[in-house]
């Protein structure tokens, strides 16, 4: 036990502990300092108090000072109190003290001090950035972060800001993190799977907060939660879970030579709430014929192959598919498909409008729908974004990029938008994420020691205090 340090910087090797040694009159009596989930980038402290109180603790990089301090979580009343403190770099020397309030009266303990641990060889040097001009880039993409996903296990979801420096991490054993999505609640929701699973296919959820601590683990197999899920994990506004789900088929497919019963693997869409009791069902065998499809015997082990789903304006489904370059509507009612966008579908586009493989569709700030296209057939991936009008089954371009052919990327992958003319776009099998303007010029490249599958961005204001500038 260490007693009555106040100017001594002590790196976390082990449990330290302060005690004995408190302001007079200060209910302070013991405080313990490590590490939160056995997280670099975390720090926990444990204090306990000689009567119940609310406890927080103020603490600041001594580089800085204390004019550039946070606040640690506060613990509402007890005895015993644990406070997480984040935002933390490594290999850097911290100044803490420790906040009491009682009845409104409150009390600060002396300050002390602690030096963060260096990160360990297997986190050093994952992410290296290069940029056109600094000058360049917007502002808010400087003070933002991005959300990154190791798939192979064991799994890490990384947030990084625009230096490639590690800001936040947590590590999963034995799974990979398939695909990891930043929700509303500020926390991270991700599908969890095994090396032998396919590449964005898992079969557990997890959801944790930007403390490192499970909202929730589902595994398959528990209430309903049966089929193996891919691609795609978000909440919906009711907390519910909604994912990619695979859908499966026995079919006589001899009339498109196949045989008498052969077992065709499509997509579904699977509700659950938080108990994996299932709410509601969709497969795209409840609007389409495989038969109908004259290729349905050479892709019959992956017909379809839907790789993002997410929600329109009206709250009705918009999901994507790699293999027929289509991306459909479907009611999140009654599964009703509302309308087919691209490659033979019933919405009319201009002709420069030709995607072929569309990836993360979503509904931009600007209120286009917007995918990252492949771009197999031309051998260049491009970025689309374009206004609908399902009055009458037509879309306008509103925005089209054609990023360099040197950084085609053939599977995977994403594109935000930063602000009205920036787009943040994730080229996984490339291992790099890219910032371009509206006439595909990089301004900026991250080159990743992994494939991600894709890199959503997070404003600085969606997770502080927990990660800030």
């Amino acid at each position: 036990m260490l007693k009555c340090l106040e100017r001594i910087v002590l790196p976390l090797v082990l449990m330290i502990v302060f005690s004995g040694c408190f302001n007079n009159g200060d209910i302070v009596k013991e405080i313990q300092i490590g590490l939160h989930n056995n997280n670099e980038l975390k720090i926990q402290i444990d204090v306990k108090t000689t009567s119940e109180a609310e406890v927080y603790a103020m603490y600041w990089a001594d580089s800085l000072g204390s004019g550039k301090s946070y606040m640690s979580t506060v613990s509402k009343a007890g005895l015993t109190h644990s406070l997480v403190l984040g935002n933390i770099s490594p290999a850097t020397k911290y100044s803490f003290r420790v906040i009491t309030q009682q009845q409104g009266h409150k009390k600060e303990t002396k300050v002390y001090h602690f030096q963060s641990h260096a990160l360990p060889l297997w986190l050093q040097d994952q992410f290296k950035y290069t940029l056109a001009k600094e000058e360049l880039l917007p502002a808010e993409f400087k003070k933002g972060f991005m959300l990154i996903n190791k798939r192979e296990a064991p799994g890490l979801a990384y947030i990084v800001d625009y230096k490639g420096r590690l800001r936040w991490y947590h590590m999963v054993d034995g799974t990979g993190f398939k695909v990891v999505h930043f929700t509303k609640d500020t926390s991270i929701i991700a599908i969890l799977g095994k090396s032998d699973e396919p590449t964005s296919y898992g079969s557990e959820i997890l959801e944790i907060n930007l403390l490192g601590d499970t909202l929730l683990h589902l595994k398959k197999g528990k209430g309903d939660f049966k089929q193996t899920i891919h691609h795609e994990i978000r909440k919906n506004s009711r907390n519910e879970i909604v994912t990619i789900c695979v859908a499966e088929k026995i079919m006589d497919l001899r009339s498109r030579g196949g045989g008498i019963a052969d077992t065709v693997k499509g997509d579904g869409i699977l509700v659950m709430d938080r108990n994996g009791k299932k709410i509601w069902q969709w497969s795209v065998f409840d609007v389409m014929n495989p038969l109908d499809d004259p290729n349905v015997v050479k892709n019959r082990s992956d017909w379809m192959h839907a790789n993002s789903l997410n929600y329109d304006r009206d709250s009705n489904f918009m999901m994507s598919f790699y293999n027929n370059g289509q991306i459909w509507k479907i009611d999140a009612n009654n599964g009703k498909l509302l309308w087919k966008l691209g490659k033979g579908g019933d919405i009319r586009m201009p002709a420069e409008c030709n995607f072929t493989q569309s990836h993360a569709v979503h509904i931009n700030p600007y209120g286009s729908l917007m995918l990252f296209d492949n771009g197999v057939e031309k051998k260049q991936s491009e970025v689309f974004a374009l206004k609908m009008d399902e009055t009458h089954k037509a879309a306008t371009v509103d925005l089209h990029i054609k990023l360099p052919a040197e950084i085609y990327n053939d599977r995977m992958g994403s594109a935000y938008m930063i602000n009205d003319s920036t787009v943040l776009c994730c080229c996984s099998k490339r291992h790099i994420t890219v910032l371009a303007n509206k006439r595909g010029v990089l301004l900026w490249t991250l080159d990743t020691l992994i494939p991600p599958y894709r890199v959503e961005f997070l404003p600085e204001s969606v997770v502080k205090p927990y990660i800030a500038h």
